[in-house]
């Protein structure tokens, strides 16, 4: 049995102090080493607790400033003579952790035994080390193809890693307030999973940020894409080619809707940017009753005049105004130009091929990408015949009579405007998620209002990684139902607002603080395009990895 000792005789890392009272439900209290300052500790630094018989590996969720005698507060002494402060300082003051311990590892880490969760807690006085580079290592996994490396440990320089097939086994969620990140880290995740080729991605890309290139604001230069770092790996497909042309990228395939590809269902999902009423959206379906499922749609919006529609309501038993107001609504869809009576080929199957074939297809909105009709209108239609196909495929397979169909993870921006309590239950996004990859389809959502989406949905998202979040509904929809969420909450509303991010759930064996790697600075491109373990599986040399460098920098 192959076994890997940590470096437990001695400080594996900088010692901090010891455990003076605590327990298993609030973590534990650390008195911090007269030797130690206090401003040197991070919330969200990891720590190790060396206890009797295991090692428990954890968080800092607070620092604190603690008094031997409660009455120097009234009366603090004079610390202006250096050596009273010094004589005063450990002794009658001290600072203070709260350590939220969550994994227990055993002394020695082979084959048959690994990190569990903690379900005690260590004796008093137990020393209390800053976590080693080693620690976090032996925690999070070692970057290879199913290992991805997002980020550092705050302080910290060594790498924290997700496991990338944990992560697609169920849906993902990223959320933050508008401004911190989001985007970055989507691409990352994208590319993880891109590299590691367990699972292709279909990426509604609502304002272009994903495929060929994007913006990165902060240094107010563009940034590579996927396309650009992946090639081949990756197809864009576009609703809007003049867009994509005059961005100097020409589309592998240009998205076409039909009218009769159009349910009720998406009128129904679109009655908030529509401003429908509930009689005038559930109209929809007394009209595809009555005109038939495939020409409802088209054979209604070419009625001519108020008196056509009138009479159409009196013949199908509607209020007359719903309908004329759902008319003049669904009237505004003319004007997308991807919208047609015949599209010249079936988009859904053309998708479906590149994403067997293990490409990623980001479908680009172009100038349609800042209407949410639009948006909302394709990924909900395309994504119901996609997932219909699926469903399909997996029940031949379980019948013997086809292959499983290849694992696909959805990427949706404005998560809220599918998954919201009042229409999560009705779109094909809230069955994706309930599902948890019975199709094996999941989803990537990504959103700044995580309270706005469903409980139920958000329940079911299996990993979450989110940035700054202030609202405190938003705090607490994404920190529902977690292990330690009093301790992470004050962690999450101190995050910075840009590059940082607490990452909890199914990718990773405990709640985590990042610092998000960096992407489109420096070499940050040659070590995505070519990560360290697929230059030592492939033999690349110092030198041929030097020239790719190179090559990315001019």
């Amino acid at each position: 049995m192959s076994t890997d000792i940590l470096p437990q005789q001695g400080p594996q890392g900088q010692l901090l102090g010891m455990v003076v009272d605590g327990s298993l439900s609030r973590g534990v209290e650390v008195r911090l080493d007269p030797t130690v300052s206090v401003e040197n500790i991070k919330e969200g630094t990891y720590a190790t607790i060396e206890g009797e018989r295991s090692w428990f590996f954890g968080i800092i969720t607070d620092v604190a400033l603690g008094w031997a005698d409660p009455k120097l507060k009234l009366t603090p002494p004079n610390v202006n003579d250096p050596f009273i402060a010094k004589v005063i300082s450990g002794t009658m003051t001290y600072g203070s952790l709260s350590m939220l311990p969550m994994l227990t590892l055993p002394p020695i880490l082979g084959n048959d035994q690994n990190a569990q969760a903690a379900k005690t807690v260590s004796a008093h006085f137990s020393r209390v080390y800053r976590a080693s580079d080693r620690d976090i290592e032996v925690v999070f996994g070692e970057e290879d193809q199913k290992h991805f490396f997002i980020g550092n440990p705050l302080d910290m320089e060594t790498k924290v890693c997700l496991d990338l097939e944990e992560l697609v086994k169920r849906s993902v969620g990223i959320f933050g307030k508008s401004g911190t990140g989001k985007t970055f880290l989507t691409r990352l995740l994208q590319i993880g999973i891109l590299q590691s080729n367990i699972a292709s991605s279909l990426i509604f890309d609502m304002h272009s940020e994903y495929g060929w290139s994007g913006q990165d604001t902060d240094r107010g230069h563009v940034v590579k894409g996927l396309k650009q770092l992946s090639g081949s790996k990756v197809a864009i497909f576009s609703l809007d080619p003049e867009s994509s042309v005059r961005r100097g990228l020409s589309p592998d395939f240009e998205i076409q809707v039909s009218f009769d590809e159009i349910e009720p269902a998406d009128v129904e999902l679109l009655r908030e940017t529509l401003s429908l009423s509930d009689v005038a959206a559930s109209a929809a379906y007394n009209l595809e009753q009555k005109l038939g499922h495939k020409r409802w749609l088209k054979d209604f919006l070419n009625l001519e005049g108020r008196e056509a529609v009138y009479e159409l309501a009196k013949d199908i038993n509607i209020q007359p105004n719903a309908l004329v107001a759902l008319y003049n609504r669904l009237s505004r869809l003319k004007r997308f130009g991807f919208l047609v009576p015949r599209a010249h080929d079936d988009s859904v199957k053309r998708i479906l091929e590149h994403l067997d074939r293990g490409i990623h297809v980001v479908l680009e909105f172009g100038r349609y990408g800042n209407d949410l009709t639009a948006y909302i209108l394709v990924a909900n239609l395309l994504t119901r015949r996609i997932h219909q196909r699926y469903v399909h495929r997996k029940e031949e397979a379980e019948a013997g009579a086809g292959q499983e169909p290849r694992p696909l993870v959805i990427c949706i921006e404005e998560a809220h405007r599918f998954l919201n309590p009042a229409v999560a239950s009705q779109t094909i996004f809230g069955t994706i998620a309930r599902e948890m990859r019975k199709y094996n389809v999941t989803l990537m959502v990504i959103d700044q209002r995580p309270s706005a989406i469903d409980p139920e949905v958000m329940s079911q998202i299996g990993t979450k990684v989110t940035c700054l979040l202030d609202n405190e509904k938003d705090i607490e929809a994404t920190l529902a139902g977690i292990s330690g969420s009093r301790e992470l909450r004050g962690v999450l509303s101190r995050l910075e607002s840009k590059q940082q991010a607490l990452i909890f759930g199914h990718a990773v064996p405990l709640p985590v603080v990042i610092r998000t790697r960096e992407y489109g600075a420096g070499n940050s491109y040659a070590d995505l395009i070519s990560p360290p373990w697929m230059k030592r599986d492939h033999g690349i040399s110092p030198e041929e990895e030097l020239e790719e460098q190179i090559k990315d920098l001019f």
